[in-house]
């Protein structure tokens, strides 16, 4: 089977929803003992359960990625206006499209707020856009964007949200475009691809074994921190927002090596990682996972 074909396949059931359109759950929000109050804005399973988290202060708002749909990302306009609050940045986390082909619709609700990332997000999204859009404009249908809102590189490792500073972490240099927000008055960890919860880990942009150890590397950093409140950028409904998230993503990515060193293919490391995790989601990212680690598959 040809890698085109694969994909086609893979993606067959997640390009037929999304032309009918996304369906995510509702915000759940949480008020920290602090000056800073954080909403997660969840996706759909069609759209990679990607969440986004909106970050008010007193006056200010600080939009932590943006959806993969636009109806999701018109969802979001939602939740903040209804925050009350004036929405001065958006940050993109990483460059894939979960990330930010919804940005169109923030930025005509919102002219006026700053969309940014680091230097090595801005330069993924750059690499990357052109064929993503070829990939995704004919599965999601008028929930692709018309034009994409390209960010802009951060000149400073730090935002602000009412004279709060937000840092921008990039935990492991060994994978210079995963970052994530870390807001010290509340101990909390937004966005980035680093962290999974009751999902499947996506492991296809990570198949060398040395940047899976990189990963555990940025997790282990991102633990000793000590954060009171995590939010993973992929997370199933309902999952714990405590540490959970680092140590499931960090006891997947072991077993997945392991498992990896035993199969004979593709689809014995699926068997493998399903029997080890049959309640996670994103069965898709386990799927092409596998068979870019065996070989089997190309990706990116």
């Amino acid at each position: 089977m040809t890698v085109s074909l694969s994909r086609r396949h893979l993606f067959a059931v997640t390009g037929a929803a999304l032309a009918l359109g996304s369906i995510a759950t509702l915000p759940t929000t949480a008020r920290a003992a602090g000056p800073v109050t954080w909403t997660v804005l969840p996706g759909a399973a069609t759209s990679f359960f990607k969440a986004s988290v909106l970050l008010t202060g007193a006056t200010e708002a600080v939009l932590i990625d943006g959806a993969f749909t636009r109806s999701e990302a018109r969802a979001q306009v939602a939740a903040i206006q209804a925050s009350g609050k004036r929405l001065t940045t958006v940050f993109v986390s990483h460059g894939d499209p979960d990330y930010y082909f919804g940005l169109e619709e923030i930025r005509a609700a919102f002219p006026d707020a700053r969309v940014v990332a680091t230097a090595s997000t801005v330069a993924h999204i750059q690499k990357t856009v052109e064929k993503k859009r070829e990939f995704w404009g004919p599965k999601m249908g008028a929930e692709t964007p018309t034009s994409v809102v390209l960010p802009t590189a951060l000149t400073t490792p730090f935002l602000e949200l009412d004279g709060e500073r937000l840092e921008i972490v990039t935990p492991d240099a060994g994978l210079p475009d995963r970052a994530f927000v870390w807001v010290p008055s509340i101990k909390g960890v937004f966005g980035g691809v680093l962290l999974f919860a009751g999902l499947h880990v996506w492991t296809a942009d990570t198949a060398q074994p040395e940047q899976r150890q990189a990963w555990l590397r940025a997790l282990d950093a991102i633990a000793a921190r000590g954060p009171s409140v995590v939010v993973p950028a992929h997370m199933a409904a309902g999952s714990a927002t405590d540490g959970a998230a680092i140590a499931h993503t960090r006891a997947y990515l072991r077993a997945f090596d392991e498992e990896l060193a035993k199969a004979a293919d593709g689809a014995a490391l699926i068997a493998a990682m399903k029997r080890l995790y049959p309640a996670a989601g994103l069965e898709i990212g386990l799927e092409i996972g596998a068979k870019v680690a065996k070989g089997e598959m190309r990706w990116g």
